[in-house]
């Protein structure tokens, strides 16, 4: 009779246990998921967005992102004025201070090439100097949203023409500037300031510090242009 009654007792207790292992179970689940929102939250802390304050005086808060990664609006942003710096001329800005600002975002395997074509977009040999009363003037019809290559380089295409005027000339001609540019990461930021730096230079400085540089430049109807 004894034997039987501590059966009947260990069958009675063996699904209270079995309930018991069960909720402790769901619990142990329920505190995992709660430490992995902690850690997820503790993770947002730890990478906050950042304020950044710009030359020019303005504040914006941005993401953190990976260093080989870029906004489209950043790559393209960069593209445009590196480029307006690089082909608006005048007598305060003429031609070979604005190149010397600018392609400072070119890599070194391009510019001579560069720097033969854009010496031809100017009506007289002189690419140091510029004639009085003359200006040029790059106008952008569009720059598309950039196509990545692979991690940190990218592809987009700019339409644009470069407009010239003087004293003589006052409606101004017109040459096409319509390319293709590839665009990749760089470590560091390649431009500095001078002890006393004019605008140009403040804009060439604020350009590069998207890290960003210009590899090669195609015209828009090459095929192969990598």
């Amino acid at each position: 009779m004894q034997i039987l009654k501590t059966e009947n007792k260990k069958s009675n207790i063996l699904p209270l246990f079995a309930v018991a292992t069960c909720g402790l179970n769901v619990f142990v689940l329920l505190l995992l998921m709660f430490h992995g929102s902690m850690l997820q939250a503790l993770k947002l802390q730890l990478t906050p967005q950042s304020l950044v304050q710009l030359v020019d005086g303005q504040a914006i808060t941005v993401d953190p992102k990976p260093s080989f990664e870029r906004y489209p609006e950043t790559i393209r942003r960069f593209v445009g004025e590196t480029m307006s710096l690089m082909l608006t001329w005048s007598e305060q800005q003429p031609p070979q201070t604005a190149w010397d600002i600018s392609s400072q975002m070119l890599s070194n395997n391009i510019k001579q090439k560069l720097l033969l074509e854009i010496t031809n977009l100017k009506s007289d040999s002189q690419f140091q100097t510029i004639n009085k009363g003359s200006e040029y003037l790059l106008i952008i019809d569009s720059i598309s949203q950039p196509t990545k290559i692979t991690d940190g380089t990218w592809k987009l295409e700019m339409y644009a023409h470069q407009l010239s005027f003087s004293n003589y000339d006052k409606l101004g001609e017109s040459n096409p500037f319509n390319k293709q540019i590839l665009i990749r990461v760089v470590d560091e930021a390649v431009t500095s300031l001078p002890e006393k730096p004019q605008p140009w230079h403040l804009a060439a400085h604020r350009l590069g510090e998207a890290r960003l540089e210009i590899y090669n430049i195609c015209d828009i109807k090459d095929k192969n242009c990598s």
